[in-house]
């Protein structure tokens, strides 16, 4: 598709595009499946920039944390989660990153529950 300079107040904002939630699911899946006996730190470590991208996509979005307190305790876990001084470094322990990485992938899925929820009743 091209635009034109006139069309270009048409085109959509990426803000305002849907979460690919088939994106987020095989991401988190594919970390929640993910066994530490065989898994190496260098495929530990991949995952957690996709991780950490998808729940601040959440983070961005309207899920009701001004009206629901376990939104809103959510949104609080996840802003710790995100904070780089909590984040692991390549100092810390595999097991360690194993363990960032599931903590952000189940937050990041109870979160996608959330925004289906929202859309399906229309309040998205």
């Amino acid at each position: 598709m091209v635009f034109t300079v006139t069309d270009r107040a048409k085109v959509p904002s990426i803000d305002d595009l849907p979460i690919d939630v088939e994106l987020v699911e095989d991401s988190t899946d594919s970390t929640l499946t993910m066994k530490l006996a065989t898994s190496t730190r260098e495929e530990i470590e991949s995952k957690t920039p996709i991780l950490i991208g998808h729940l601040e996509l959440f983070l961005r979005e309207e899920l009701g944390a001004d009206e629901d307190s376990q939104v809103r305790d959510m949104f609080s876990r996840a802003y710790k989660l995100l904070d780089l001084k909590d984040r692991p470094t390549r100092e810390t322990t595999a097991f360690s990153v194993f363990l960032f990485n599931r903590d952000v992938a189940l937050l990041t899925r109870q979160l996608l529950w959330i925004y289906r929820q929202r859309r399906e009743d229309g309040d998205a």
